[in-house]
């Protein structure tokens, strides 16, 4: 598959990502986005939060990275490193085995509002800008420090393969959380 085919398959999930979340939980009400199946799983704002924790780091590295690479010649096919393969294969939504998140990124317990659901909106526009963006650029450079340990790096196709599969881990996930809400509910 080319670098482009990726890159418009990963600009679709994306905008589907967008629109799963305006027509799934833009009209829930606080108490519902709060609702949590257990004391230790997330709420559907706690999910949003986690990806919001995500964004902020990964959105402006990738913006950085993608300014600095601009105008190169573009990439034909992007090459995934041992790295970023097991960072996908760990957040891919067909995984089911639970993973620990570092402790900063984890957004349980939280306080949190109406706003949680504005600012991932906000996050899923700048990534889509992002996608666009990245048509012109060489996506194969190693630019993009792991948020957790900055040492290793990822690469700019990767890591924005990795930022999608992740949410929609993630948004797979809120989804679930709602259904067990309606279910309770319907009960």
């Amino acid at each position: 598959m080319t670098a482009m085919n990726t890159i418009e398959q990963l600009a679709q999930a994306a905008q589907t990502q967008n629109d799963t979340i305006t027509a799934e939980f833009a009209s829930l009400d606080l108490e519902a986005l709060n609702f949590k199946p257990a004391p230790d799983s997330w709420s559907i704002l706690e999910c949003l939060e986690h990806l919001n924790r995500y964004s902020r780091y990964y959105n402006p590295a990738l913006a950085q990275a993608i300014a600095r690479h601009a105008g190169g010649p573009a990439t034909q096919q992007i090459h995934y490193s041992w790295l970023g393969k097991k960072s996908m294969e760990m957040v891919r939504p067909q995984n089911t085995k639970k993973h620990r998140t570092v402790k900063h990124m984890n957004p349980n317990n939280s306080r949190l509002n109406r706003s949680t659901v504005d600012e991932f909106l906000r996050h899923l526009a700048q990534l889509l800008q992002l996608l666009q963006s990245a048509r012109s650029t060489n996506l194969d450079k190693k630019a993009i420090p792991i948020e957790f340990f900055k040492l290793l790096k990822l690469r700019i196709g990767e890591t924005l393969a990795f930022v999608v599969i992740h949410q929609e881990r993630h948004i797979q996930q809120a989804l679930r959380v709602k259904q067990l809400l309606t279910t309770q509910a319907a009960a």
